[in-house]
């Protein structure tokens, strides 16, 4: 079985990628034999999330990032919101678009969930 998942996040609220980053935690202790990939994709205004501005998220994100967790995070919204690599925690990933992202995951055969 294809275990492989991707986690959408595209609202600026605290509240919403808090329970995804506890999604992944939860997806990650529950499969602690299985290979898999499991791809957070940050797209619109969740992007201002993932920045050093927000140190509770990142401190629950980074070991989830140790374990495997891969966020990928869209230029376009970075560009929107005037945020640069910089910004962000240390390990994510830029894409070019996010939707096309997510899109190419799912071709790929990930399962898709948005909290």
């Amino acid at each position: 079985m294809n275990y492989n998942l991707c986690l959408h996040c595209d609202l600026n609220d605290p509240a919403l990628l808090a329970l995804a980053l506890k999604n992944a935690r939860n997806y990650q202790n529950a499969l602690p034999d299985q290979s898999f990939e499991l791809i957070m994709v940050g797209n619109g205004p969740a992007v201002t999330l993932f920045t050093n501005a927000q140190p509770a998220l990142r401190e629950t994100a980074l070991p989830l990032m140790e374990k495997g967790l891969k966020i990928r995070l869209c230029r376009n919204a970075l560009n929107d919101n005037n945020l640069t690599e910089a910004d962000l925690w240390p390990g994510i990933e830029v894409v070019p678009a996010g939707l096309v992202e997510i899109v190419r995951l799912q071709e790929a055969g990930f399962a898709y969930i948005k909290p």
